[in-house]
């Protein structure tokens, strides 16, 4: 695929918040294709992220180390959905959470500073963005929330219904890790449902 799907990016972020046709032809023009292979990353923990992203095809893992070195996957994005290093792209300081390709990925990337000069032109872009902060604030809540109330079982069958393909794309210990679980609990888990 040489051209990005910029039908599939106007409809995706109209669901998000209405823009005008005078809008999205001032981003067009600063929009490119990007193809990320399997393991490859769309941020690297370190680095200031510049770009933010329309993920049309794939799943993405962000993820932190801890001071050990170990593993924690804080969220996963399927397509279609925004991605990017948005704290870094906000006060420009060097990404603590990566995020990495866990499947092929075909994504739409914008330059966020390109981004910030069409707010000043467009509102409804402005509120687009806006609504975008808004989600990645309530996702953030909800997943707290659900870590701190919720056994595992129950966050394993809301992550299910949440990405229904997950199990058939991503290494069990990924899942273990963003459940905050070990990958031994999450057998049983997956054991003791198929049994129930």
């Amino acid at each position: 695929m040489d051209t990005p799907d910029l039908d599939g990016f106007f409809d995706y972020v109209n669901t998000i918040s209405p823009i005008s046709d005078k809008a999205f032809m001032a981003l067009k023009p600063n929009l490119k294709f990007v193809e990320l292979k399997k393991g490859e990353f769309f941020v690297k923990a370190g680095e200031i992220a510049s770009t933010i992203g329309f993920l049309t095809n794939g799943l993405v893992r962000a993820f932190f180390l801890n001071q050990e070195g170990r593993e924690y996957s804080k969220q996963f994005f399927m397509a279609p959905s925004i991605i990017g290093a948005y704290t870094s792209l906000l006060n420009k300081q060097p990404a603590r959470i990566a995020q990495q390709a866990l499947t092929d990925c075909e994504i739409v990337v914008l330059d966020y500073k390109k981004l910030e000069q069409a707010y000043e032109n467009f509102h409804d872009l402005e509120r687009l963005g806006r609504r975008v902060a808004e989600s990645y604030f309530m996702e953030k809540e909800q997943k707290e929330l659900e870590m701190a109330l919720l056994d595992a079982d129950k966050r394993y069958l809301i992550l299910r219904e949440r990405f229904p393909k997950i199990e058939n794309l991503v290494p069990q210990y990924h899942i273990a890790s963003y459940l905050g679980i070990s990958p031994t609990q999450l057998s049983r888990i997956r054991r003791k449902l198929m049994h129930s």
